[in-house]
């Protein structure tokens, strides 16, 4: 008979004692910082079970990796700069990210066939390379359709590189290496679930969403690459979902991020030591140089030739500034965080939030009820019934705490996806992060912020009209069953 290994009260204690310690070491000597709700679970966790809790926390708890020194950006300059808020782009400056740059072109997508349209039109565009990022590749008709686009770009000699999220495309797997492998594509899946986690921590996932070609042409938003998100599955109709495809610096921008991510993939210590902003510039004069060159009568106006000349045909309100706000584990700063949490007390007449799961900390909390206590108008669009159900539970109070002080919270009767912010008519958000702990603190992720007034006019029409749909959320208190399921689900909350 096998004997287990007893530990008297006294060693135990200890062990707790030494999982206690070792938590305060990596999370205050390596400056993690963790919000309360956060901190509590592990504490309670690893004290309440040592022997499991301990290598769960090795395991999941590291919340920032690679961090390059945050280098401040140059203040906000030149003829754009009046057409951006000063608080929002010198916040951005200072926590390192690359400036606002006009853009050729700017399209928004909100039907889902439109959208795979634009995503197929970007691909098949690419003349030299093409660069992938998503958190999930399906297995299924627009997944094998996209694989099969992509392999044919490769065959006619464009370097395509796909990164996938490990998790996120775990139901998927590899069912469509062959065909890619086989035509050239690199393939690198982000942080698999069983590696050394020296080479990186399985919690830490890739949530961006990146299609660049060529360096100068990008689709981006927050769909992922499956039907549920163009077409729709099994006779239901696609999510609601953004995209959007542009022309212009801000493809730039997404291939400096889509490259420090293909580095990372292969293990924190092949990651970038300069910044993100840093090899943003790089990569402007990098590929500035290749647009001259390309050639075909699709390029014939490629978007970094375009946009001096199209700007200078533009009014003030008529140019799309734009830039990337990237946040993650690979930055210092928890930057959409910190944007959010500005865009609430810089509100004057609206905040505009759409998402379909909403677990933010109490930080993001207290600076909506303030801004809608201030008499900012503070509409959130949510669906009534997500794909997450534990989301959908540790959303409860939140919801409950923001309709009962003024914060109309409009339950979408269909699956939305989308993830936007409008702030005012100064600002607006579009991209991969949701409105919650896991997004904002955890993931990597990345929204594109633009300043021009007809992006800012669309997206707060569409988000408008979304939430018109639904109705509003019921402040009324649950029983006292739903209450403590709710209080249970969110000591966890920031992992969901």
């Amino acid at each position: 008979m096998i004997r287990l290994p007893t530990l008297s009260p006294l060693e135990h204690a200890a062990f707790v004692a030494v999982g206690l310690l070792t938590y305060v070491v990596v999370t205050r000597v390596r400056r993690q910082r963790r919000h309360p709700y956060a901190a509590l679970a592990w504490v309670m966790g690893i004290a309440a079970f040592p022997y499991l809790g301990l290598p769960v926390f090795l395991l999941f708890g590291t919340r920032k990796t690679v961090r390059p020194a945050t280098r401040r950006q140059p203040a906000p300059a030149g003829p754009w700069a009046a057409l951006a808020p000063l608080w929002a782009t010198q916040l951005l400056a200072a926590l390192g990210v690359a400036g606002a740059r006009p853009q050729a072109s700017v399209r928004f997508e909100a039907d889902g066939e439109q959208a795979l349209r634009a995503l197929g039109e970007v691909i098949g565009s690419a003349r030299r390379t093409l660069d992938i990022c998503t958190y999930v590749l399906g297995d299924d008709e627009v997944g094998a359709a996209l694989a099969a686009q992509l392999a044919e770009r490769a065959r006619a000699g464009v370097r395509v590189r796909l990164l996938v999220d490990s998790i996120g495309s775990l139901k998927s797997s590899r069912s469509h290496d062959k065909v890619l492998r086989a035509a050239g594509v690199q393939i690198r899946r982000f942080m698999p679930a069983l590696r050394n986690p020296r080479r990186g921590r399985t919690n830490l996932r890739n949530h961006r969403k990146l299609v660049v070609a060529d360096g100068v042409r990008l689709w981006g938003g927050g769909r992922n690459l499956a039907n549920e998100y163009f077409i729709g599955q099994a006779g239901e109709p696609p999510w609601r979902d953004l995209s959007f495809t542009v022309e212009g610096p801000l493809a730039t921008q997404a291939l400096a991020l889509f490259d420090g991510d293909w580095r990372i993939a292969l293990g924190l210590r092949r990651a970038h030591r300069s910044g993100y902003a840093e090899r943003a510039a790089h990569y402007d004069a990098e590929f500035h140089a290749t647009a001259q060159a390309l050639t075909g009568p699709r390029l014939a106006a490629t978007a970094l030739q375009a946009v001096a000349t199209l700007s200078a045909r533009r009014s003030s309100h008529d140019i799309a500034l734009a830039h990337w706000v990237p946040s993650g584990p690979d930055f210092h700063e928890d930057i959409l965080h910190a944007l959010l949490i500005s865009s609430a007390f810089h509100a004057e007449q609206r905040l505009l939030l759409a998402t379909p799961y909403f677990v933010p900390d109490e930080g993001l909390i207290e600076a909506l009820l303030l801004a809608a206590k201030r008499g900012v108008q503070v509409t959130l669009a949510l669906p009534r019934q997500s794909n997450h159900r534990l989301a959908d539970w540790a959303r409860g109070r939140a919801v409950r705490e923001l309709a009962e002080n003024g914060v109309d919270v409009r339950l979408v009767p269909a699956m939305l996806h989308a993830k936007a912010v409008v702030v005012d008519d100064v600002l607006a958000l579009c991209g991969s992060a949701n409105l919650d702990s896991r997004s904002l603190f955890i993931n990597y992720e990345a929204m594109a912020a633009f300043y021009g007034q007809n992006e800012i006019a669309w997206l707060a029409d569409w988000i408008s009209r979304t939430a018109a749909e639904g109705e509003r959320a019921d402040a009324q208190p649950p029983g006292w069953g739903r209450d403590i399921l709710e209080g249970v689900v969110a000591t966890v909350a920031f992992q969901l």
